[in-house]
């Protein structure tokens, strides 16, 4: 068998990105800079008046976990992903999209009737990203779906924040860590978005329970956890929960800290285009690092160098030629020796 870096569980939706302005919103009612979930008929009517307003920029596999993996696949981590897809075009779409960066998942023999998950990311000129998704089948993800055999094989578990919306999903995720921690499989967790911390927290909550060896959030996701503004109080307290930690700060870099030690990263500037897929490709850029053994310095360089590449990017993703030059360009920088 191969060995398996992470295996990661999160929803499987198709994002379809859209150029829109702050006015759109405004005059649609819909909250910036956050996701929410919407039934499939609003869903459509939105699609509609997108189209309306120009074409669509990109489409690609999405869902937090996938984006991360996709980024930790393209440097050269093995990947394992447990997702629920339905038997139709948009799911087919998904699972061969995710193949071609390597990502092996565990939906070849499973046929599902209903309809795979989308999400619509709307994008305004300052780079924000709202999202409105409908989850469709992947709403249902449950411990059917869960490969144990991989989970109990890999490095890490890594759990993607946006299932916490989900019962049947909670379960999928307390039986999951279950696995891994019989096997000795290290849990990674993601808050995804301000919105699961703010409305889900007895969710949140539910993946933290036990601790954690990896939290990966955002300094607004970090305040709603903690109830501070102050990041350094914010990292303390959430080390009670995880043993690192790493708080993004968006173009002002990041703060991780393990219990022993604390690494400032610095902020990449860049022109910033789409900040969608930013926060997850911090998380699988790290975890690349962490898997490889890297200094913690050297993960949070990787990391940041990575998120400033997306977000002056289209797209949650960059091509591997970029990725594979960006990570040739940093072992070069003195905190990889």
């Amino acid at each position: 068998m191969e060995p398996i870096d992470i295996v990661g569980i999160g929803n499987a939706l198709v994002d379809q990105e859209f150029e829109i302005t702050d006015e759109f919103l405004q005059q649609h009612q819909i909250e910036k800079g956050m996701m929410t979930l919407i039934e499939d008929e609003d869903q459509e009517r939105l699609i509609k008046l997108l189209a309306q307003r120009g074409e669509l920029k990109k489409q690609s596999g999405g869902g937090s976990a996938a984006n991360s993996l996709v980024g930790f696949a393209q440097f050269g981590g093995k990947a394992f992903y447990c997702c629920k897809v339905a038997d139709d075009q948009a799911g087919k779409f998904y699972c061969e999209d995710l193949e071609q960066v390597g990502i092996t998942t565990n939906t070849g023999s499973q046929k599902h009737e209903g309809k795979t998950g989308r999400c619509l990311v709307m994008v305004t000129p300052d780079a924000e990203r709202t999202m409105r998704t409908y989850l469709g089948i992947t709403a249902d993800l449950s411990v059917d779906e869960l490969d144990e055999d991989a989970i109990a094989r890999a490095q890490y578990l890594y759990i993607e924040g946006y299932l916490v919306t989900s019962m049947i999903a909670r379960e999928a995720i307390v039986r999951a860590k279950e696995i891994a921690r019989a096997n000795g499989t290290k849990i990674a967790v993601t808050c995804s978005d301000p919105a699961m911390v703010k409305y889900f927290r007895d969710g949140i909550d539910l993946i933290l329970d036990g601790g954690v060896d990896v939290l990966f959030c955002n300094e607004e996701e970090a305040g709603i956890l903690t109830g501070t503004t102050d990041v350094q109080e914010a990292l303390q307290q959430l080390q009670q929960h995880a043993d690192l930690v790493a708080i993004t700060l968006g173009k002002n870099g990041a703060l991780l800290g393990d219990g022993e030690r604390q690494v400032i990263v610095p902020g990449v500037k860049v022109k910033a285009v789409d900040t969608n897929g930013a926060g997850d490709m911090f998380a699988g850029a790290m975890m690349y690092g962490l898997t490889r053994n890297y200094s913690l310095a050297a993960c949070g360089l990787l990391a940041s160098h990575a998120a400033a590449e997306v977000v002056s990017n289209f797209g949650p993703r960059l091509s591997l030629d970029r990725q594979q030059q960006l990570l040739i360009r940093l072992q070069h920088e003195p905190e990889f020796n």
